[in-house]
């Protein structure tokens, strides 16, 4: 029997998931208005009490690493490795990519879809189990030309786009997913504060 600990702050919603043998306890906050760090270890307390499993008994952590909202990402991330350093196991990493792509059984090829915001999107290409479009971003009228089903978890405006439900990927991502040594946030682009950085030094210059 495998007992973890997962959790997803990748979004606007939260997700928590504690496994002990075959009990499953899943939290789940659909729009948490982006308080990820007031809420999530409340929300963690209450899945380890109710599935009876404490961190010790975890074979290992995992969270999804991005990408998303910057701050969600990385409270999730260093949360997951406190967990992991304090009881001395092993972590598992689930891009927000991944956790769509482990629940889709297609045969042919598809993309999961993001929104970046402005007219933009994180997305990345998959087809028989293996990435064939490295995680980028791209216009809205890039996306319409991928022409092939389209998978994530929001209202999106693409005809051939199918919407799931985060809360229902996560078991099966972390089950799908490797060991690894650490976890990094997966940022396809530079976050806002970053870039508005990087446009202030250019106006000095």
């Amino acid at each position: 029997m495998i007992n973890y600990l997962a959790v997803d702050t990748s979004s606007r919603y939260l997700t928590v998931l504690a496994k002990k043998g075959g009990k499953c306890v899943l939290r789940h906050i659909s729009e948490c208005a982006m308080q990820h760090s007031v809420i999530l270890m409340e929300e963690i307390e209450k899945a380890l009490a109710e599935a009876e499993l404490t961190p010790a008994e975890c074979d290992f952590f995992c969270a999804v690493t991005g990408p998303g909202s910057f701050t969600g990402i990385r409270i999730g991330v260093s949360a997951i490795k406190g967990f992991a350093l304090a009881a001395d196991k092993p972590v598992k990493a689930v891009t927000a990519f991944g956790l769509f792509a482990y629940n889709v059984n297609s045969a042919q090829p598809f993309y999961v879809v993001i929104d970046a915001a402005h007219s933009h999107y994180y997305v990345c290409g998959y087809s028989g189990g293996k990435i064939t479009l490295e995680p980028c971003y791209l216009s809205e009228e890039q996306v319409k030309a991928l022409n092939a089903p389209l998978y994530g978890f929001e209202n999106l405006p693409f005809e051939n786009y199918i919407k799931l439900n985060p809360e229902n990927c996560l078991e099966t991502a972390v089950q799908t997913a490797e060991i690894s040594e650490n976890i990094h946030a997966l940022y396809v682009r530079k976050s806002q504060a970053e870039e508005n950085l990087i446009a202030d030094k250019r106006v000095e210059i």
